[in-house]
Order: C-alpha cells, then structure tokens, then sequence
C-alpha cells in the first residue's frame, strides 16, 4: 500500500497524520485483484448483454412483422444463455475461496469471503464546481483540490488493503458522505451525479441519485472486507484464531447495522433475507473459529473434556444447520452459489460426527472407577442428551461396562455415517473438489473414526442396532455481532472553506453576497453582533449608514475588507472592526432566504413516495401464482435510453428491466456454477 501527501497540503481528514493512504495497486497480479478484476469484468458483459436484451424486447413489442419478430427472438434466445453463462461466472467467482485463504493455510476447513461490490468511477469536478458557483457564489476553480482529493479517496477505496488500514479507508469515505450530503445534495433538486453499483451476487448495476446506495455499498464493502480479513488469518495461532473470530463478529455486525439503517435499499445483495444469511453465516464461521482455538492447545483425555468437546461441535454443527436452512429457502436459494449452501452442508454433518467421535471416546475409553465423581458424571451425562433410549437412565450407562460399550458404539457408528455423508456431498460440488486440504481433513476424521471402531469391535458379538441419542449443543463462548468503533472516523470537512455548515449547506438558501461599506460615527457602527460562527447582525439602527447602504437584521457577516470571516466568532470580527479609520471599511453580507418545504427526493427506493418491495428486483419472488390481473405493470426504463435525457428526468435512479417472472426468459433460473480460473491461487494483497 503506498501513501500519498494531500495534493492542497491539508492535514489528514481521518487522524493527526499529513498523510492519507491510498489503495492497493489494482493492476497487481495477486490472486484477490486478478479475482477483483475478473468480478469487474463479467459486471460489465453482464450490463451489455441487458442492454441488449432490452433493446430486444423493445423492439418485439414495437414490431408487427412477423419476420422481424422470429429474428429478435432468436437473438434474445442468444442473450439469455449468455447471461445464462455470466452468471454462473459470477457464481463461479464468488465460489473462489482460495484465494482469500491464509498462504500456510494446510490443516484448517477453508471459510467463505464476501467479495467487494464494484462500482463506476464518478467525475464529481464539473457538477460540483458549477453548485458551488450557483449556491455558494464562490469559484469553483478554487476547490479543484478538495474536489480531487474527494475523488481519490474515493477510488482509493475500490482497491483497499486486506487489513486493519483498508477497513479505516472505507471508514474515513464513509464518514464523508454525510458532509458530502449536506453540501451539495439539495433535498429539492437533483445533481445530475450518478452513483452505480454492480449486485454482489447477480451482477446487475443499480444506479441513484442520491447518497443511500453509496453508504450501503461502502457498508457491504466494509463487512466484506473484515470477512476477508478473517478467512486470510492464520488459524494455527491462538493470535491468529482471535484476529478471525474478531473479524468475523464485526463483519456480521456491520451487516446487521446495514440491514437496520438502509431497510430499502433495491439491491438483491442487500435485501433484508439476503443479508440475514450473511450474518448467519459471519457467526457460524466466528462461532466454528471459537470452536477451533478451543480444540487448538489440545484436548485432554478426561471423560468431561471429550463430552464438552462433543457438545461444542454439536453447537457448529447445529449453527451450519441453521445457515443451509436459510440458503435454501425462496427468495435466497435462487442467486447464492451452490458452492456455499453445499460447504454448509458438509460443515453441518462433519462437525456432527465429531461431537459423535467425542462422546464415543468418552464412553469407551473411560470407564467409571471408585476414584471418580459418580454424582458429577451422571449430572454430566444427563446434560449431554435430551433423550436416552428407552430403560436406560445415565447412571446405568456409567455403571454398566456393556451399556456404556453399546452406546459408545451406537456413537462411533453414526459418527461414520456422518463423514462418510460429508464425503458424499463433498463430491457434489466441482467448486469444493478443488479444496485439496478440505478433502484431506474429511478422509482423515473419516479414518480415525473407522479406527476407533475397529478398535471396539468385538467380532463375537451379535449386531447391534442401538441408535445413539442426538447430543445437546452447548457452547461456553458463543459468537456474538460486534459493530467496530471504526465505522464513524472523526473527519475534517474537505469542503470547509465554504463555511460552517449549520449555515452553508445545500438546503439553506441565501442571497449573493452584497458588498456594505461602515464607516463609524463616533466609534458607533450602528449595531452589535451575536452568534459563534459566522456572526449575525442584530439590533441594527436603521438610520446609521450601514442600515442605508443595504445592511438588515439576521444579516451574516462573510468577510471583512479582503478577510473571509465565516469561521470567525464575535471576538476575532470585532477585533477587525474596531480600528476602522475615518474612511471605512467595506463588508460582505448574505441574507438567508425562506424556502419553500421541499418536496421528497425521488429514488429508488421510492415509486409514488411509498416505498417500494423487493418482490422484482431484491427478493425475486415468484408472483406466477397470483391473479395477473390484479397486479398493476410498471413501464420500466430500457438501457437503451441511457444518456442525456434521462439526466433531465425527475427519477434519480435508472434500473435494469427486471427478468420476466412468466417463465419465458431462462435466464433467471438457477444455472449450473462456472469452474473459476485455476490461476487464482495467490492469497496476497493485491
């Protein structure tokens, strides 16, 4: 990562440093930015290829030659397979894992990342130098730096690091865009800027006018990032297990924050269902770590530490079970890579059978003596399970040598079962077979459970069909969201020139500043001054000359003689005033002006100010089933009417045609994934 001195020489917005830091190298040739740089461009055939496909339709609809009609619907047969094929790209990508996975990683179960949402560079120079000009009525050839160090931040923050220094990056721009917003974002006038973000998950773009699907790509950006801060760290540490239990917990916590405080944003990858999964699966992989740097110093061979460990299993396993639950449901199973819902269920039934090997070893290898607890491993045995087989009570199991064998290896045989499923579903999925080290660890825990039932196997003995009862899951550290104190960064305003902005922002409005001349008579300007900053003029004598010369009451006071004044107080402008000679001083004043009650921001979360479902474009829900009739049609926008015009429009936002929920268009349908490169293998930074 390299650092880069503020172009105007200011001091950093973000801490006591003179110095901001950039992004990483976008043209880096590691395995996340080659990813990254992948990801970017099947965003940008995908948005081609809808182009195309709404130009299509257009013209079906416009045509009534039915010669005409055969070839569009040839061509738009074309266009659906290849969006057919893009997605299962992206699919693809979003399958990468190992990538993002620590370089000495061996011995550890991969876990999942969120890759970055990408978005479209922004000029904010022209649009914002002719608002300041118009608003403000200053030069906005003056601010060409603040401006340029707004659009690097910002581009700086499509490439952040893989660390702590990333996350801040996204931090500090976030924290700018409140300031942005109350400076040049007028609740009742559009920009004419246009902020363009690519679904995570579907690759279709999402275009507004206003700042809310800024702050909630940037809030994605920044969970998806400590989830790639988590997978990258190195979990054969107990320093390394913390730093991903960590990440992970802020992750879902920045996720949950994102799904309280922008609940409409039209974006499928954060709609609410979607991000309910994801924070489920940010605390399933928080809560497999903590499992992790429990098992990691060892587990010691006593009859309680195996069966805490067998309920600590079942807790992950009972964990991954709720997340495949949730990724299979509608509206979710339809756009999250198989290769997820497929490593849930692997995890689900892996760690199942671990909590069953525990408890076997438990049962088997320790047999109740004169010397240990009876009481106490009774109490233990019976918060193990919920149910016994039928006459069997935990102290006969404790005391009887043949009882606890038969249970012992009703345990082992299910935790067989359980490995031999993991394995089975592992093989299912083209995306996990790539995984080498996970298959390693699902064939060994297979083993060594095959071991130890060979070690108990008695070949005299009739077959057995006792089935072991479910374990209890139970967990003495549990993963809970954690919102990271580095989501709000205290920042200084790059656009602080233009005064405080409780006065100067974009919906106050004033008049131009007018130019007074004081001249005191007798010492007496004629009237007094109050406020903090800037000052107000008050008690005005309306015969003084001041009064006379176009000065009013409420007026604020911009500047004295050739000294911008607007972040003075009552103290320093006096001080300026006071030795006016006898031949005066000229001042410069604005007066506020009434405005009228704004009317509602038009966007996309909007549609007639009501807000608007997620039925067509975040939730996907099939609607087949209801009355066509009674479902009011929405003439939507063709990408082929981007340009010029649509800038003159009231809407802010320009949406993709949404796919046809008749059935006719395929393209919609959940489709095989795409195999991704074989030359993403580099875990680094970009």
């Amino acid at each position: 990562m390299t650092d880069t001195l503020l172009p105007n020489g200011i001091k950093d917005s973000g801490g006591d440093s003179s110095y901001f830091k950039k992004g990483c190298n976008p043209f880096a040739q590691t395995g996340r930015s080659k990813l990254q740089n992948k990801r970017a461009s099947v965003n940008q055939q995908i948005i081609k290829q809808m182009r195309m496909r709404a130009g299509a339709e257009n013209l079906l609809k416009a045509t009534s030659n039915n010669k005409v009609k055969e070839m569009v619907l040839l061509e738009l047969s074309y266009v659906n397979s290849n969006l057919q094929l893009l997605m299962g790209q992206l699919e693809g990508l979003n399958s990468s894992v190992e990538v993002y996975q620590n370089t000495q990683e061996t011995a550890n179960i991969p876990l999942i990342a969120l890759g970055l949402k990408e978005t479209k560079d922004i000029d904010f120079s022209t649009l914002f130098k002719d608002f300041i000009l118009e608003h403000y009525s200053e030069d906005g050839n003056s601010f060409e730096d603040e401006i340029a160090d707004l659009m690097d931040l910002r581009q700086a923050c499509r490439t952040p690091s893989r660390d702590e220094a990333g996350v801040e990056l996204l931090a500090k721009y976030f924290s700018h865009l409140p300031l942005m917003e109350s400076r040049f974002f007028s609740p009742s006038r559009q920009t004419g800027i246009f902020f363009t973000w690519y679904d995570s998950f579907t690759g279709v773009p999402l275009c507004q006018q206003n700042l809310s699907l800024e702050k909630a790509s940037v809030l994605f950006n920044m969970a998806a990032l400590y989830s790639q801060i988590g997978t990258r760290s190195d979990r054969q540490t107990i320093a390394g297990l913390e730093e991903a239990i960590s990440s992970f917990q802020k992750s879902s916590g920045i996720l949950n924050h994102l799904k309280e405080t922008h609940t409409h944003t039209p974006s499928y990858d954060m709609s609410p269902a979607m991000l309910s999964m994801l924070i489920r699966m940010m605390l399933a992989q928080a809560q497999e770590c903590l499992f992790e740097k429990t098992a990691l110093p060892g587990i010691r061979n006593q009859f309680y530490s195996l069966m805490k460990m067998a309920q600590e299993a079942a807790k992950v396993s009972e964990i991954y079970d709720q997340l495949h639950q949730s990724m299979i449901q509608t509206p979710i199973k339809d756009n999250v890579p198989f290769f997820w819902s497929t490593m849930s269920q692997v995890k689900t039934n892996h760690y199942r059978s671990m909590a069953h090997y525990f408890a076997a070893s438990a049962l088997l290898d320790h047999q109740l003596s004169l010397s240990d607890d009876e009481d106490q491993q009774e109490k233990t045995l019976s918060q193990v399970y919920d149910r016994l087989p039928e006459g069997r009570s935990p102290l006969d199991i404790l005391k009887r040598k043949d009882e606890r064998e038969r249970i012992g290896k009703a345990h082992i045989r299910r935790a067989i079962l359980g490995h031999e499923e993991a394995l089975r579903i592992f093989g299912l999925c083209h995306h996990l077979n790539k995984l080498e080290a996970l298959q390693e660890i699902l064939k060994a825990s297979h083993q060594r459970s095959l071991n130890k039932c060979s070690e108990n196997e008695d070949e005299e003995e009739f077959t057995d069909y006792t089935e072991a009862p479910d374990i209890i899951s139970k967990t003495e550290h549990k993963a809970e969201m954690e919102v990271p104190a580095t989501t709000k960064v205290k920042v200084t305003d790059f656009f602080q020139r233009l005064g405080p902005l409780s006065v100067f922002s974009a919906k106050q409005r004033w008049t131009a500043p007018r130019t007074i001349h004081l001249c005191p008579e007798d010492r007496d300007l004629g009237f007094t001054l109050k406020g903090e900053t800037p000052v107000q003029v008050v008690s005005l004598d309306p015969l003084c000359r001041a009064a006379a010369d176009g000065l009013k009451e409420s007026d604020y006071i911009v500047a004295v003689g050739d000294t911008d004044c607007k972040w003075m107080g009552v103290s320093d402008v006096m001080r300026l005033l006071k030795d006016v000679d006898e031949e005066g001083i000229d001042i410069q004043v604005i007066s506020i002006m009434d405005s009228n009650p704004p009317m509602p921001t038009k966007s996309a979360t909007f549609c007639g100010n009501l807000p608007k479902t997620y039925s067509m474009i975040c939730l996907a829900y099939d609607d087949d089933d209801k009355n066509p009739k009674s479902r009011k049609v929405t003439k939507k926008s063709s990408f082929l009417s981007w340009g010029l015009k649509n800038r003159l429009k009231s809407a802010s936002t320009l949406s993709l045609p949404t796919a046809d929920h008749s059935g006719a268009l395929p393209w919609n349908k959940p489709c095989p994934t795409f195999p991704s490169s074989s030359t993403y293998n580099d875990s680094a930074l970009y």
